[in-house]
């Protein structure tokens, strides 16, 4: 959990109370979708 807290906060700057009340699932997503953005960044596309 910790991990996917400093993910997120790091790159949506959201306070890490707002990603604890979050549920696992919402993060997972959150998670996985910024995963795939900075493949795609990183991609050059």
């Amino acid at each position: 959990m910790y991990e996917e807290i400093s993910y997120l906060a790091y790159h949506f700057h959201w306070p890490p109370d707002a990603l604890l009340d979050l549920p696992h699932r919402d993060r997972a997503r959150y998670v996985a979708e910024v995963g795939r953005i900075n493949i795609r960044i990183n991609q050059g596309g």
